[in-house]
């Protein structure tokens, strides 16, 4: 029995807002969890063998956040429905296959089924007007109810993976709507015709200490040389996992990560590794000077879909105006090559840290864009992604120019088709930054 499990039996976790029994083999769901009525927020079940929740879970009066991925719930449990302060649901590889309309609490903000079985959503989905983020990569829909055409709140999506022979026609609608993925489906232009990769063989790799580790895969340091007599080159190796992420499959972000070609301001990909001793995928890629960082933090719990920028981080309006140049330049590039990138926020964002040399990294929810009016359609959504960007840059500046501030707005206007494209926020900042 684990140590938490043990203490929660012996009733020493009282006042506790957050409690933690991931991985404690659990298959019922302990009773004593209602002794922390009062104060549990946070509820953490995940990697047990849990198959239903109690129909009392509503006397968790204050639950905010419950967890139960990597269980075995063939329903999402309707108990979930009654919890009035509930508003994020995860069960993430969990073996759902139906979701019940009275699973939906009321103040559903965020909701995790990726990696499930379910074939077709409620119409009560789209009536949760605190929805912000939904996340169904790696399911069996072949669409989504036609409800979320109304969801006011509704910003991040991601549908990959997924059985869908067309996009909905409202998403381009949608006023908040900035994160989109949908690579994967049959829709999916790009599986027709996978981009040609510059094959970089195993043998002329030497792999390093490993720089990071995301959703998808590994990555490490590495030297590559292209003979076997060239000079050897620095550069960054990614591994993928091979296992479904929230944003999509690795092999489609391989895909994007290798048809986004070569930019100053992108992350993209040199080449295809071929001939691993275990069969991975991986990518070759340019490796960026010692020192860069991320920009921001990922979004936390309570702000579910924004960044965490650390609270003593400053910026003159040249260093914001620089990365954010380089952004919208990149941005631009993408959508220009027929790519959406689907994850603009500044976690993907690595900076010099000073002067704002700034590269847009991870491809996982990238996705090919339609060949027609539907392309700027969707591409305008992402516009709204980069208008967000903008915010949070100029928020760290002191006094930013009214035009600035203007351009921003235009950017996150709630009528869509109103927003500018991409080439004409790279040219208003051009503008800008002349002025500057």
């Amino acid at each position: 029995m684990s140590p938490m499990l043990k203490a929660l039996e012996r009733g020493d976790l009282a006042g506790v807002r957050e409690l933690n029994l991931a991985g404690c083999g659990l298959a019922e769901f302990p009773r004593d969890i209602f002794g922390l009525a009062e104060t549990l927020e946070v509820l953490d079940l995940s990697g047990n063998a849990l198959t239903r929740l109690p129909d009392d879970l509503a006397r968790l009066g204050k639950l905010r956040v419950l967890f139960c991925s990597g269980n075995r719930f063939e329903h999402l449990p309707p108990a979930l429905g009654d919890c009035l302060s509930l508003s994020q649901v995860g069960f993430r590889r969990a073996g759902v296959r139906e979701v019940p309309s009275e699973s939906l609490p009321p103040q559903l903000r965020w909701l995790t089924l990726t990696d499930n079985e379910i074939e077709h959503l409620p119409a009560a989905l789209g009536e949760r007007h605190a929805l912000q983020k939904v996340m169904l990569a790696g399911n069996r829909l072949t669409r989504l109810p036609d409800s979320l055409a109304g969801a006011p709140k509704l910003e991040l999506l991601r549908f990959a993976a997924n059985r869908f022979e067309a996009l909905p026609g409202w998403l381009s609608d949608l006023p908040a709507l900035a994160w989109l993925a949908w690579s994967g489906n049959p829709l999916d232009r790009s599986l027709a015709a996978p981009p040609a990769a510059p094959a970089v063989q195993w043998s002329h790799i030497q792999p390093g200490r490993l720089l990071g580790e995301g959703a998808s895969g590994l990555v490490h340091e590495a030297t590559w040389r292209d003979t076997s007599d060239a000079p050897a080159r620095p550069v960054a190796l990614k591994l993928f996992k091979g296992a479904m992420t929230s944003d999509g499959l690795p092999e489609r972000e391989m895909a994007a990560s290798l048809a986004a070609g070569d930019h100053v301001n992108l992350v993209g990909a040199l080449g295809q590794v071929v001939g691993h001793p275990d069969g991975a995928d991986g990518l070759v890629m340019p490796l960026l000077p010692a020192g860069w960082r991320v920009l921001a933090g990922p979004p936390s719990l309570e702000s579910c879909s924004r960044d965490v920028y650390a609270p003593d981080l400053r910026l003159n309006l040249h260093v914001a105006l620089r990365i954010a140049g380089g952004m919208a330049a990149a941005v631009a590039h993408l959508h220009d090559r027929g790519l959406n990138h689907g994850d603009l926020y500044a976690h993907n964002i690595l900076w010099d840290g000073a002067e704002g040399a700034s590269a847009l990294s991870d491809f996982g929810g990238a996705s090919f864009l339609p060949l027609d009016e539907a392309g700027l359609a969707l591409q305008r959504l992402e516009v709204r992604a980069y208008g967000l960007l903008l915010g949070e840059l100029l928020a760290l500046c002191a006094a930013p120019p009214a035009a600035l501030r203007a351009l921003q707005a235009a950017c996150v206007q709630p009528t869509p088709g109103a927003r500018p494209l991409m080439t004409d926020v790279v040219a208003a900042l051009g503008s800008n930054a002349a002025t500057a």
